[in-house]
């Protein structure tokens, strides 16, 4: 029996979960890796993240979004998994929208953190 737990996310671009981690400090490595767990069970991941205690946590491709993969007894870090994961996405999204707005042509004018966490852009794009 598989100790290993699946936690869905909406997170769909691999460079920009990458870089999403980078941002956040994450020590992360390329894969495909295998996710160690449970009595050497492994798991295969696109993303691993090495935990001191020898279990990792890895982000796999399902055909439809990147899942976390972990044996969450084991879970390390210094968040918990859901704020692991809301800090993740929260990066990423913010990866994704600064990306897609370049690739049309516009750039980030104007940045501010809110105080709930939130952070707030502005982009805009220059005609001749």
């Amino acid at each position: 029996m598989s100790h290993f737990s699946q936690i869905k996310t909406q997170i769909r671009n691999l460079d920009s979960l990458k870089d999403a981690l980078t941002e956040l400090g994450v020590d992360w490595k390329p894969g495909p890796r295998e996710v160690r767990g449970y009595r050497g069970q492994t798991h295969p991941a696109e993303v691993t993240i090495e935990q001191e205690n020898g279990y990792d946590i890895g982000f796999r491709w399902n055909g439809k979004e990147y899942e976390l993969v972990a044996d969450l007894q084991y879970w390390q870090q210094n968040l918990s998994v859901d704020g692991f994961l809301r800090q993740v996405t929260q990066r990423y999204a913010y990866q994704t929208v600064v990306k897609e707005t370049a690739r049309v042509g516009f750039q980030v004018s104007e940045q501010q953190k809110n105080e709930d966490g939130s952070i707030r852009l502005v982009v805009q794009r220059w005609s001749a």
